[in-house]
């Protein structure tokens, strides 16, 4: 069965385009139908709605592009959360390709398979079980992100908290903790960001090595726009062990 609801957050953090826009009342039909997020929420959920439908094409642009292209902590490629830019990342990105081209899911070559939006759009091709399985293994991730977009009055926050509620399993809090720990520059301070992306990888300690096993290892994506619900951006999902 195909979940709806994965495909209009794929959707929703991808680059914004009037097409985008446009299709932001076919969301709010999806996600109403599907029912899936809890209410509190969904409420959030309904700002972020709200703003892409609502607000200028080109800031909103210009405010995704400060927050997920120039600031590494929000970084919307999962291993970049993971495996920094340690050798280790190449073959998860080889195996994550792999993984999804097993299930069906065929990306250009173009493509990094850990790119969030790709992640749920696999997401939304698996059956809602083993979907919300996958989403536990990064949860982690999706907690941080939430934690520092909320801290920028985001309304992006709500995608990333709708991701850990749907998830198997919560995220353990001294993993939070280890990627909070990282630096978190502001997009204006462009020293600060430059030094963090001169910055070692990022390492979770005793639960760095368990990820190599997981499906966490496995992810990176290109820039793909969730398909059937929106053809919205082409920007840069998550496979099964």
């Amino acid at each position: 069965m195909t979940t709806v609801t994965f495909k209009a957050l794929s959707a929703l953090l991808s680059y914004p385009t009037a097409e985008l826009q446009k299709a932001v009342p076919e969301f709010i039909v999806a996600l109403d139908g599907e029912a899936l997020i809890p209410a509190s929420i969904r409420r959030q959920l309904d700002r972020l709605l709200d703003e892409i439908a609502t607000g200028d094409l080109y800031d909103l642009q210009e405010r995704y592009v400060f927050l997920f292209d120039r600031t590494r902590s929000l970084s919307l490629h999962l291993f970049e959360h993971v495996h920094g830019e340690s050798r280790d990342r190449g073959q998860a990105m080889i195996d994550l390709k792999a993984m999804y081209e097993k299930c069906g899911l065929e990306i250009g070559a173009a493509e990094l398979p850990d790119f969030v939006p790709l992640f749920l759009e696999f997401l939304s091709m698996q059956p809602r079980s083993e979907s919300y399985e996958l989403l536990a293994q990064p949860a982690h991730i999706f907690s941080a992100l939430g934690e520092r977009l909320r801290k920028r009055h985001s309304a992006y926050e709500s995608v990333f908290r709708t991701l850990v509620a749907l998830a198997a399993s919560k995220p353990k809090g001294e993993d939070i903790s280890s990627l909070l720990g990282q630096p978190d520059p502001d997009a204006d301070d462009l020293a600060a960001l430059d030094a963090a992306w001169e910055d070692v990888p990022v390492s979770f300690g005793p639960s760095a090595n368990s990820c190599k096993d997981t499906l966490i290892e496995k992810i990176r994506a290109g820039r793909r726009p969730a398909p059937d619900v929106v053809q919205a951006p082409t920007r840069p999902v998550m496979p099964q062990t």
